[in-house]
């Protein structure tokens, strides 16, 4: 669901802090035709509200959550020793950067016969993805996927594991410390009519303009920015307080209405979920696209405030305070001056793919460190997030090597289990078999990982 941004800072429940996973699939075509109501074309053909066949909601329970959420720990395998990085060294900007070293057997690796399959059939749906997309961690070509994805399609029950194992090597990135979030798909009460006290919940404003710096500049490729114009300068949008004071009035459409502001704001920053209507229908929705300003998680602000007590530093125990000190509250949502635009979704929440994201099995990962669409995985220090994920997402604060954001789907045992999910240990990515010998002959022979030339 290319969250929004996720990851709430500090050592506690991140997962409040993830920008939405939903981000990176395309926008509608049709768009309402003015704040507050719907156009037909963009309600024709549609089913009916409730009528969905949502995918994280019919993946079995593969990794034992429940409600109340119940930690169970475990003990991480040991990550590969690798060499300590140089005084004075910049941090990894990718994969390549960091370094590529060959992991265990995968046969020692913990891989459930139940969590296979489940990430077998979520890689099937990710590998046209995989063989088109250009891999921005610099470790593989669209080609070095066609096998596995083939022999994935083939593979029949009961032999799940076995393809893994066959067809895939375990590699760590860097020093392989991995640490693991959580996130899921809420489900607030809405309206589709305004109501008091009720918070608009808005689409992609229409002045709302992205601009890709590097069509002007070659040495600004791949930076982006978001913002709009005013008179003959382009300037950053509307932070959060000036959108909350009726900024967008005449510049965004408006999908529906939210009960809770509070909720409304943690939805943003999961990135997607359901609206349920006065009449017990549903309104799903999904990350379209950010304000471009920054993100700032605000459990680390409450924290380093000593607002919060022991036992309240989950996603739970922030809500409350927040309810509990509704003007001092508010102030300090304003403080994370990003703001996240919805759509309506028919279906699955997506993730950065474009593709269905399944609850327990897909997760959120930085593309420069991790292929999207690749399988990791995480052996941490609990045991319901260890074990085998998909990457088919991504995070506005899920950044860096073996930064990982897990998500669990939808409902109360999800929203527990998310809620304060931090987990901490080693991270194995798989990919295709002979992946690291080709990367290490590349470098022998004086290239990088990514083909360019090592010399100056």
């Amino acid at each position: 669901m290319t969250r929004a941004i996720r990851g709430i800072g500090g050592s506690f429940a991140l997962a409040l802090a993830l920008s939405g996973c939903v981000g990176g699939v395309a926008a509608p075509t049709d768009r309402p035709s003015s704040p507050g109501t719907a156009s037909p074309a963009a309600t024709a053909g549609k089913p009916p509200r409730g009528q969905f066949t949502p995918n994280s909601d019919n993946i079995r329970n593969i990794r034992g959550i429940q409600i109340p959420a119940r930690i169970v720990g475990a003990v991480p395998l040991a990550a590969v020793p690798v060499a300590p990085p140089l005084p004075g060294a910049l941090a990894p900007v990718s994969a390549v950067t960091a370094g590529v070293t060959l992991g265990p057997s995968l046969a020692t690796l913990p891989i459930s016969d139940a969590q296979a399959e489940a990430a077998r059939l979520a890689f099937v749906t990710s590998c046209p993805g995989l063989q088109r997309r250009s891999d921005q961690s610099g470790l593989t070509r669209g080609a070095d996927w066609q096998p596995a994805c083939a022999a994935a399609q083939a593979t029949g029950p009961g032999g799940a594991r076995a393809f893994f194992t066959q067809w895939f090597e375990a590699v760590q990135v860097g020093d392989g410390k991995a640490f693991a979030t959580g996130y899921y798909e809420p489900e607030i009460a809405g309206s589709l009519e305004r109501r008091d006290g009720y918070a608009p919940v808005y689409g992609r404003p229409r002045d709302l303009i992205d601009v890709d710096l590097g069509a002007f500049s070659t040495s600004l490729k791949g930076k982006k920015i978001r913002g709009r114009v005013s008179g003959s300068n382009f300037i950053p949008y509307y932070d959060r307080t000036a959108i909350e004071q009726g900024a967008l009035a005449d510049t965004a459409p408006i999908l529906a209405w939210a009960k809770d502001p509070v909720e409304l704001f943690f939805l943003q920053i999961q990135g997607s979920g359901r609206l349920r209507l006065p009449d017990g229908s549903i309104l799903r929705i999904g990350y379209d696209t950010q304000n471009g300003r920054d993100y700032t998680g605000i459990g680390a602000l409450m924290k380093t405030r000593g607002l919060l007590q022991p036992g309240q530093t989950s996603m739970q125990g922030i809500v409350r305070w927040l309810h509990d000190h509704p003007v001092e509250g508010q102030a300090i949502m304003r403080e994370n001056k990003s703001f996240v635009f919805f759509r309506e979704l028919d279906g699955a929440p997506q993730g950065a793919m474009g593709y269905p994201v399944t609850g327990q099995v897909s997760a959120a990962a930085d593309v420069k460190f991790v292929p999207l669409g690749a399988p990791v995985i995480l052996s941490l220090d609990r045991q319901d997030a260890t074990g085998l994920w998909i990457v088919q997402d991504t995070g506005g604060a899920i950044k860096g090597s073996n930064r990982f954001d897990t998500f669990w789907g939808a409902g109360a045992a999800a929203e527990a289990t998310a809620g304060g999910m931090t987990g901490r240990g080693t991270a194995f990515l798989l990919l295709p078999i002979g992946t690291t010998a080709r990367l290490s002959a590349a470098t022998a022979n004086g290239a990088r990982y990514d083909g360019s030339s090592a010399q100056p």
